[in-house]
């Protein structure tokens, strides 16, 4: 299954890189902001996406609303260290599919991420 890692962190991005390795994605894409996000989404079309909050140019709500314009079936895992219930019931009326709070671990990421697509496979 396509996956594509949005974070603004390198070290964020290499951590999920690293736990899917394990894992049955193909990471097709990684991107560090919304802007970048869009863009390859339109270019790869992944099925699921991890996708941070707080990032420069265009944030994680309106990357959500972005991603949501060009194709409403991808699966949004959110990752970020805002965990205030409103940022959460934002992102999931806009289409997010499930949040997780930093710091997680690779246990929190991978049950996450089966969560997300286990009606999928």
């Amino acid at each position: 299954m396509k996956l594509m890692i949005v974070d603004d962190s390198m070290v964020i991005r290499e951590k999920i890189t690293q736990i899917l390795e394990n894992e049955d994605f193909e990471l097709v894409g990684t991107a560090k902001n919304g802007v970048e996000a869009v863009e390859q989404y339109k270019e790869h079309k992944p099925a699921v996406m991890t996708l941070d909050i707080t990032m420069p140019l265009m944030d994680g709500i309106e990357t959500i609303q972005a991603i949501m314009d060009v194709d409403d079936s991808v699966r949004i895992l959110v990752i970020s260290a805002l965990a205030d219930k409103a940022t959460l019931i934002n992102a999931m009326k806009l289409g997010a599919y499930g949040f997780l709070c930093k710091p997680f671990n690779d246990i929190d990421l991978a049950e996450a991420l089966e969560e997300l697509v286990e009606d999928l496979i």
